[in-house]
This record gives C-alpha cells, sequence and structure tokens, in this order.
C-alpha cells in the first residue's frame, strides 16, 4: 500500500467522493471482505460490494487475494493508499461550479462546527472546575424562497457582521492597554433545514 495516491483524473474523484466510500476506504487499510465491511456498516454484502466494485474500476482498491468460502469465492480487498488527493485541477469538474462551491462552503460549514465543538468540550471543562463561562446561543428560522430573497439575506448578514467587527472587533496593536478581557468567537452557520 502506497502512503499517497494523487488522484487527477475525474472518474477517480466521482467514484472517491461517496461519503460511504470514504468510510469503506478507512476500513480498508487491511484487506477486509465485503461480508465482513458489510457487517461493519450494517448493511448488506451486496451493497458494499457496489461500491467496492466501483473502488475497484477507479483504482482506488485493488483485490489482494480470494478465498473459498462454503462454495462461495470471497475476494479481499484492500485501499491502494493510505491518503488520497485530489488535484486542485478537478475543482469544479466533478459535479460542475455549482457544486464545487457548494462543497466548499459545506466543508468550510463542517470545520466552524468542529472548532466550535472543540471549543465548547474545553470550556466545558472549565465550567466543571468552577470557572465562570459566559456564552450565548442564538438559532432562528429563515425563509428564503428564491435567489432574490437570498441576495438581500446574505447582504444584511454582511453588514450585521461588519457592523460587529468594527464596533468589537480586536483592539489596534497600538492599544495595548484595550486588550484587557476576553476573547470570543462569533459564528453564523445558515443552511438549508431538511
Amino acid at each position: 500500500m502506497q502512503d499517497v495516491l494523487y488522484i487527477e483524473q475525474v472518474d477517480q474523484a466521482q467514484a472517491l467522493l461517496h461519503p460511504l466510500r470514504i468510510d469503506l476506504l478507512r476500513q480498508l487499510d487491511e484487506p477486509r471482505t465485503c461480508p465482513d465491511l458489510a457487517e461493519r456498516f450494517g448493511t448488506s454484502p451486496q451493497k458494499i460490494y457496489y461500491h467496492i466494485k466501483a473502488l475497484e474500476k477507479a483504482g482506488l482498491v485493488e483485490k489482494v487475494r480470494e478465498q473459498r468460502v462454503r462454495g462461495i469465492v470471497e475476494g479481499h480487498y484492500q485501499a491502494r493508499a493510505r491518503s488520497y488527493w485530489l488535484s486542485p485541477a478537478l475543482v469544479g469538474q466533478v459535479g460542475g461550479e455549482q457544486t464545487a462551491r457548494d462543497q466548499t462552503s459545506l466543508r468550510y460549514l463542517l470545520s466552524l462546527t468542529e472548532a466550535a465543538q472543540a471549543d465548547l468540550g474545553r470550556l466545558g471543562q472549565r465550567s466543571e472546575a468552577g470557572d465562570s463561562v459566559p456564552s450565548l446561543g442564538l438559532s432562528a428560522q429563515i425563509y428564503l424562497p428564491d435567489g432574490e430573497r437570498r441576495a438581500a439575506f446574505l447582504n444584511d448578514v454582511q453588514a450585521l457582521f461588519q457592523q460587529l467587527a468594527r464596533k468589537y472587533g480586536l483592539p489596534a496593536d497600538d492599544d495595548a492597554d484595550e486588550k484587557i478581557g476576553e476573547l470570543f468567537r462569533l459564528m453564523l452557520a445558515c443552511y438549508p433545514q431538511e
């Protein structure tokens, strides 16, 4: 198994960019059969076989051996690499430009969520230790029926964030005596509610 497989072909990227297939690749650090993977994922061996074959056709997985079990030949599959890197040239080709923008936005939203989760975990420990942890949580549902309303909403949110940043942002470096207090993180997440 190689350390890194650099992906430059659109068909390879399309085969890779499926949540279940990414999870399968994580499990294929050592040879495994489709029934073994199906048990791990709580699904049918047929579903796993379908995805394994798509990964094998794209050159991301290889069959390393076969074994006869109760009259059936089971393949043992292993990932070709420990990690996969997508060529920057593929951005915009897989699923089109809009899909690339959507995925970039969702990945950034996910990274914000992960940062908030890590921060909240540390703050929870401080709170359990008896420290005061001032915080604020807000949630609202909004209705954006069309592109015009979405654009207006985005403009309003950007203006509000800029206003808050100007009013409450970090003091300039020459105002060092004003930097007493805590630094707070402000995040806004907006996504379709399923």
